[in-house]
């Protein structure tokens, strides 16, 4: 084989360890921000923890002030508003604290607040990115307080689209945040539904960016270390949450999992945008349940690699083993079974199919899926038939 030419990223400065909230004003300080706009979701902005982070930082002489319209799966309408309050507070930069919908709406208040384009002008397809003006997109710290979606180290967010519901990637490198801090304090309140589901979807980037068709052997190679974390940590910061270290483990295989994503996701994600779009469900939940059935479909072009992994990770059987082991996990920690239990149905499938073969994630999956193919596999994920 002819090793291919390639452009490797690899992620923004990671401050990791408990406690190293406190060292939000420094480094804010460290990159120019003299007026953040805190971006998080209503849910945290009503926590007393929030209200310490903010107080600290107020103490610290900088003018932060607090947004949080923000939907648990955002849509435009957040990001127009959130570009207002950074715009009519003067503010010089975003910190982003919270799990993907905070982290992703900060990321893009960000990006959007000096830009005379639309945000969905600036979809990850071919160089879009090239339309906005780099020199008005704002510094950004990111602080994550779930252990999912990595996009505390990602040049990208999600976005709900209004009126097709395809769920949107915005995509500009200079968003990648400049600092991200991995407190695994911040995440000891989550509950244990939200640890397992987040857990699912870093375990979700882990698999499959391990198994993309594409040359990038230093992400494979986090995948799979993202992997052994998962697989000893998860289920203890579920059943455990006061585990620190489960809880520091999972954040920094959540880390990992987006670190190495940009190799390529698959069929996981493409499927579960549309449902997410659809009916409003959690992106890690999805992830979670759908997992196990792509694993399944794409086995004949990656059988080999995940008898690999599995050898690594201790797990006997090959890709059965392996098969096995996912199912095991996910009863463990309470994630469902099928598509059906958490209220989808089949009447959609034709559009969830449609739009599956449209998402960018499906350049990545092993096997290009045809729309009937995806249409079968979005089925069986329903009716929970592997």
């Amino acid at each position: 084989m002819t090793i291919p030419s390639r452009n490797l990223n690899y992620p923004t400065a990671i401050k990791f360890g408990a406690g190293r909230i406190r060292e939000l004003a420094d480094h804010c300080k460290a990159n120019g921000i003299t007026r953040p706009l805190f971006v998080t979701d209503p849910g945290l902005a009503a926590m007393p923890m929030v209200g310490k982070v903010v107080d600290d930082v107020k103490r610290a002489g900088l003018g932060i002030a607090v947004f949080s319209d923000v939907r648990s799966n955002p849509v435009e309408a957040n990001v127009i508003a959130g570009v207002r309050a950074y715009q009519a507070g003067d503010h010089d930069g975003v910190v982003a604290f919270g799990g993907g919908s905070g982290l992703d709406v900060g990321k893009l208040v960000a990006l959007m607040h000096g830009q005379g384009v639309s945000l969905f002008e600036l979809e990850d397809v071919d160089d879009w990115w090239t339309r906005a003006d780099a020199s008005k997109i704002a510094p950004i710290i990111a602080v994550p307080t779930t252990a999912g979606t990595g996009s505390e180290v990602g040049r990208a967010g999600v976005v709900t689209h209004p009126e097709t519901h395809e769920k949107k990637i915005i995509f500009h490198p200079a968003i990648m945040p400049r600092v991200a801090i991995l407190d695994p304090e911040l995440t000891v309140g989550l509950p244990p539904e939200l640890t397992a589901a987040t857990g699912m979807d870093a375990m979700a980037h882990c698999v499959e960016s391990y198994c993309a068709p594409f040359y990038h052997p230093l992400a494979a190679g986090v995948a799979l270390e993202g992997l052994r974390l998962i697989k000893e940590n998860l289920s203890r910061a579920v059943k455990k949450g006061a585990d620190i270290d489960a809880r520091g483990h999972m954040l920094m295989a959540s880390t990992m999992g987006a670190t190495a994503f940009q190799r390529g996701l698959g069929a996981i994600h493409a499927l579960s945008h549309p449902f997410g779009g659809l009916y409003d469900a959690h992106h890690g939940t999805l992830n979670g349940i759908i997992l196990p059935y792509v694993v399944k479909a794409n086995r004949r072009k990656i059988e080999r690699e995940i008898e690999r992994a599995a050898a690594y990770l201790g797990i006997k059987g090959g890709f059965s083993g392996f098969l096995k082991w996912i199912l095991a996990l996910r009863k463990q920690i309470g994630i469902p079974h099928r598509l059906a239990d958490i209220g989808i149905d089949t009447r959609r499938l034709d559009e969830v199919a449609a739009m599956a073969m449209k998402d960018p994630s499906a350049a990545g999956n092993p096997i290009a899926f045809s729309v009937r193919q995806y249409r079968a596999l979005a089925k069986r994920c329903v009716n929970g038939d592997l």
